[in-house]
């Protein structure tokens, strides 16, 4: 029972890291739809089957995209996290609902605390304006530092272990000296014979 447990909540939090994953491409392939929405509006302008792609829509995208981008780093991915993490309350019953519950209180006292050793009550009015869009700009600048930093890396490491593992063709080797060192183990095995 216990193990079915872990495998549901490994599946709830694989969810959640799916949908952020999701909202993520949708992030990066929100520009190059932007932009050849573009073009083929300034193609073909008095087209009625493609006037849907107006720069509304594009607009509208750019908003879901950013709020469900802001909910999935703020919530989405610490809830994963301390859902993974939980066990439930001491003394209660086991289950999923209890793992909950304690990853709810986790991330609610995370919050108030963070609320708490807010600098200025009133710069709060202001933190869906600015503190928001703030934190997602400098995340999104520290992750795209850390690919650029770690993908040379990374790649080198994946490609030396590619090549230990994999087996090399032997397209250039010559088959006549192997059948000569064939031949010569076979008669140093005959005369040890």
């Amino acid at each position: 029972v216990h193990d079915d447990e872990d495998a549901a909540v490994n599946r709830i939090a694989l969810g959640l890291c799916t949908f952020t994953l999701a909202v993520a491409l949708g992030a990066v392939l929100l520009l190059p739809f932007s932009i050849i929405s573009n073009e083929v509006l300034l193609s073909f302008p008095q087209n009625y089957y493609i006037q849907w792609l107006n720069g509304s829509l594009v607009h509208g995208l750019w908003n879901l995209v950013f709020l469900f981008s802001n909910l999935s780093l703020v919530f989405l991915m610490p809830f994963a996290y301390f859902f993974t993490e939980s066990e439930g309350f001491a003394g209660s019953k086991k289950g999923i609902m209890a793992r909950v519950y304690e990853t709810s209180v986790v991330l609610l006292l995370l919050t108030s605390r963070a609320w708490c050793h807010w600098p200025d009550p009133a710069v709060s009015a202001d933190l869906w304006e600015y503190y928001l869009p703030y934190l997602y700009s400098c995340i999104s600048l520290f992750g795209v530092l850390l690919l650029l930093l770690c993908t040379p890396f990374g790649l080198s490491i994946m490609f030396t272990v590619t090549g230990k593992l994999l087996v090399k063709p032997r397209l250039l080797e010559d088959l006549d000296e192997q059948l000569s060192c064939t031949r010569l183990e076979e008669a140093a095995v005959s005369r040890r014979i």
